[in-house]
């Protein structure tokens, strides 16, 4: 190889090693690139796996609610007494104890109760009560939960008689499109889908901004043939079915239909004379007979309107026509932002 020839050999090597090395830096660069967006979309990935519900001492509730003092109940349903309790970080929880003739009389209150409340525990939403743990020994069956405050829709709407003026239209969609929202969560976000089995005003908790938050979901098998506080929430094929059969989303729909009506009558369900009331008069467009006469009606009627149809369709049709709670939630999601602007 001559002088000229190892100067083009060089020359040609030098140009691949450039070629290279840019080459190189270039896919260093994309790659660079490629691992920051990764962590990006690390970063803005859904939170980890909420705790599972731990298991507490008979003694520990015990403690926590004073035994039981009649002082600390907030509540009370056709499930059990809810107290108000401290957890042993100081923290205010809200502890539910079931009724124990009710654990005691009914084979399936103690079935798997562990399992199902571990189960329920991993839900996550704005618009569900938190479990964060229970307690089981003979004769007992308790649910450990979030404090999320005392005061229900059921409180507003008929037991005080100056709730319904704090509770104007805006309040009053807000709560009905969170409610839908939290029930639309466990119907399509649990796995597995999440029954609520008694959606009613009494089981909907209202903070201080009216947030609404579902409580007791997935707790009817506890129940399911209990007719306390259960009539007119359910259709009439609930029951028909045998003990169980009667849980289905289009049961929860209906009763979701139920809280709508009052929500918009302010009138209370009265095992099932709301509803009948009510259809006809949403059917003939007689919508100003409907809403509740102890506020000042809204200056637009047409959102009002368009709640009345959704519950009409979530309650006057049978279950095969009933719409989906996602197909509610949309709508409701709209009438919200068009009133609570």
């Amino acid at each position: 190889m001559n002088h000229h020839q190892k100067l083009a050999y060089y020359f040609i090597l030098a140009l691949c090693s450039s070629s290279f090395i840019a080459l190189l830096s270039v896919l260093l660069f994309f790659l660079c690139r490629r691992n920051h967006s990764h962590r990006q979309l690390s970063d803005e990935s859904p939170p980890p796996a909420k705790p599972s519900a731990r298991p507490h001492t008979l003694i520990d509730i015990y403690t926590a609610t004073e035994g039981f003092n009649h002082r600390r109940v907030i509540g009370e349903g056709r499930l059990g007494t809810v107290y108000a309790a401290l957890s042993e970080t100081g923290e205010l929880i809200a502890v539910k104890r079931i009724y124990p003739w009710l654990v005691l009389s009914n084979n399936n209150a103690g079935f798997g109760f562990s399992s199902v409340i571990k189960s329920l525990s991993s839900a996550q939403h704005p618009n569900l009560v938190s479990i964060t743990g229970y307690s089981e020994a003979p004769g007992e069956r308790i649910i450990v939960m979030e404090y999320a405050g005392v005061v229900n829709l059921d409180m507003y709407l008929h037991q005080n008689a100056d709730g319904a003026f704090l509770l104007n239209w805006k309040h009053r969609v807000k709560i009905a499109a969170g409610a839908a929202r939290g029930l639309q969560y466990l119907h399509e976000s649990m796995a597995p889908s999440v029954i609520h089995g008694c959606v009613k005003p009494s089981n909907i908790l209202i903070d201080a901004q009216f947030i609404p938050k579902l409580s007791d979901y997935g707790l009817n098998y506890l129940a399911a043939r209990e007719k306390r506080g259960l009539v007119g929430y359910v259709d009439d094929e609930y029951w028909k079915g045998k003990s169980g059969q009667g849980n289905c989303k289009e049961n929860d729909v209906y009763g979701y239909g139920v809280v709508l009506l009052e929500l918009l009558s302010g009138r209370g369900c009265e095992e099932g004379w709301l509803v009948k009331w009510a259809l006809p008069l949403i059917k003939e467009m007689r919508f100003s007979e409907v809403l509740d006469p102890r506020i000042e009606y809204p200056s637009d009627l047409k959102p009002l309107m368009r709640m009345g149809k959704v519950a009409l369709a979530c309650v006057g049709n049978c279950r095969k026509s009933r719409p989906a709670i996602g197909q509610v939630v949309a709508i409701l999601n709209n009438l919200e932002t068009q009133v609570c602007v």
